[in-house]
């Protein structure tokens, strides 16, 4: 996975920021740890889903030797705002089906980066059916927002400078969605250090992967509502994530909707940063006594942070 992701860096480096690794006192007063934030939130298109989807597209364009004639891709909305960036970047035509309910904030991001939105899924399962079916009907090149091994090394490239920045973290924290995040993190976590424990947070509303690692096999769930729109949801019952959290993540963890709505005042009040729901996942688990970490040295990866004005209004 390494020379993968190292060719993800190199690939990307053009496109994408390399975000700060920032010290806080608040979480680390919280958990009796020294705790660093990973600010995603600053990333391009405001989520770290512009790495792996510039990976995606410029590992694509290598391999075909020229275009693919359409991309077509899923998304509860920070993964399509971001493909939209880098189709617009490369002149490609991308085809962006979502829930009919995601955030304003992201599906207007996404039009006005030229992609043709097609809100239509009752919710983000439903979504991933039309694009591919939209794909199978059309040829076009599906790429999954975690089911895709280039989506996955740009990912990965978040940790790369965590532990560039930070060389003794012993413990990351990461959101799961989908499970790319934690997938291409977690292997560069243990392939840098084999002891460094990594913990995914899912919400009590939608924790697909914690049930079925607990099973031994994926096992679908209702997936209730949720501040954290980005992480709801079933993972496709062929995912390449399922093995990678299986082999390589410690622990999962869950979040309630208040320990969420906690940790998004909390990261406006005490660090100035906007967090959507699904972004502030890893600092609910802390700000919630969800996981124990005292004397440790913990990063936090804060994932995104496209959350709509009127709900941020509402919490703050």
């Amino acid at each position: 996975m390494m020379l993968d992701v190292l060719r993800a860096r190199r690939r990307i480096a053009p496109y994408v920021y390399r975000t700060p690794l920032v010290r806080s006192a608040w979480l680390s007063g919280l958990a009796a740890a020294d705790v660093v934030l990973k600010a995603e939130s600053l990333q391009r298109s405001n989520s770290f889903k512009s790495r792996g989807a510039f990976n995606a597209v410029l590992a694509r364009l290598e391999r075909l030797g020229g275009a693919p004639a359409q991309l077509v891709t899923a998304s509860a909305g920070n993964h399509g705002r971001a493909l939209a960036a880098a189709a617009r970047t490369f002149h490609l035509p991308l085809v962006v089906f979502t829930p009919k309910d995601a955030p304003a904030a992201k599906l207007d991001a996404i039009r006005r980066d030229g992609a043709d939105l097609r809100a239509d899924g009752h919710d983000y399962d439903d979504a991933e059916r039309l694009a591919k079916h939209f794909a199978s009907q059309t040829g076009a090149e599906f790429i999954s927002p975690y089911n895709d091994a280039d989506v996955i090394a740009g990912a990965a490239t978040v940790a790369l400078e965590m532990f560039e920045d930070d060389p003794m973290l012993d413990t990351v924290i990461v959101p799961i969605g989908g499970g790319g995040l934690i997938s291409g993190v977690a292997g560069v976590a243990k392939a840098i250090n084999p002891r460094c424990e990594v913990i995914g947070v899912e919400v009590a509303a939608s924790n697909a992967f914690q049930q079925s690692v607990r099973a031994g096999h994926l096992v679908r769930i209702v997936a209730g509502e949720t501040l954290a729109d980005g992480l709801g949801g079933n993972p496709d019952p062929d995912t390449i994530t399922f093995g990678f959290i299986q082999r390589l993540v410690d622990r999962i963890v869950t979040v309630s909707e208040g320990d969420l709505a906690a940790a998004i005042v909390g990261l406006v009040d005490a660090e100035h940063l906007i967090a959507e729901g699904a972004g502030a996942a890893a600092i609910a688990a802390l700000v919630g006594a969800r996981i124990e970490v005292r004397d440790r040295r913990v990063a936090a990866i804060l994932s995104g942070s496209n959350i709509d004005r009127g709900r941020l209004r509402t919490l703050v």
